[in-house]
């Protein structure tokens, strides 16, 4: 497996990743200048649309979904088949969309695959005057699990350098604030999260695991395969597990 290539987890990617908090969407959404119903939306990394599905909801006058994967971009048409979402094959550096065509430019656990300073140039072209740029993700807080805490920490057992880049509490989630705020495009930074709790059985659980690219390219087979009959052998007796998330998102308004 290469690293941020998910070529082959597209599958699991949409059975199991959990959505993400409707009260941050809604506090997103808010610091709009408009109604969600008058305006157009762009997805960039947009997986297989868990968050521009939540987009859809809204009834925005357009909503373009931006993707590189072949196999990621694929399952998400065929999860979006009944909805008027565009599928379009491009990057956050390069998404080929119009300038100056969106009231809302996201990037939903997506951000931290893209150059920073080309993304975000690509990012204020393509919004309209105040319009908004938003980078978000949707992770585990074992923290308040000791026992998914535990499960979790097999993983540094297995790996002791085991980095997280693709977590929403770890990696440029540290910095985005100050590195928003220096950007010269971009202003008013917003910050939302909320948390919530998801009922996962343990083979849900367990698929969601098998949709994370920077673990098993970091692992391997064989220590990934050992990670998974790990989890399974914890929670054979469990009939289902109480997993937290929280949503965190940060906004940042297109400054001409």
């Amino acid at each position: 497996m290469k690293h941020g290539d998910f070529s082959n987890l597209a599958v699991n990617y949409s059975l199991y990743r959990p959505g993400y908090s409707p009260s941050v969407l809604n506090g997103l959404v808010g610091l709009l200048e408009k109604s969600p119903s008058n305006c157009s939306f762009a997805d960039i990394g947009a997986g297989t649309g868990i968050w521009t599905r939540m987009l859809h909801n809204l009834s925005p006058v357009k909503i373009d979904a931006v993707e590189p994967c072949d196999d990621m971009r694929t399952q998400g048409q065929e999860d979006s088949k009944n909805t008027s979402i565009r599928w379009v094959q491009g990057t956050g550096e390069n998404t080929g969309l119009t300038r100056d065509s969106y009231d809302m430019v996201s990037m939903a656990s997506s951000f931290h695959w893209v150059d920073f300073e080309k993304g975000c140039k690509e990012f204020h072209r393509i919004l309209k005057t105040n319009g908004r740029f938003v980078a978000l993700w949707n992770s585990r807080d074992v923290t308040q699990n000791p026992f998914l805490q535990e499960l979790e920490n097999y993983l540094y057992i297995l790996k002791p350098d085991l980095k997280r880049v693709s977590s929403g509490s770890s990696g440029i989630t540290n910095t985005l604030t100050e590195k928003l705020s220096k950007f010269l495009h971009f202003e008013d930074i917003v910050y939302i999260e909320n948390s919530q709790i998801n009922r996962l059985t343990p083979a849900q659980y367990i698929g969601a695991w098998r949709s994370v690219n920077d673990v098993q390219y970091q692992l391997g087979p064989s220590k990934f395969s050992k990670f998974l009959s790990y989890i399974e052998e914890q929670t054979k007796d469990i009939p289902y597990l109480e997993v937290p998330y929280k949503t965190r998102a940060w906004s940042a308004r297109k400054k001409d």
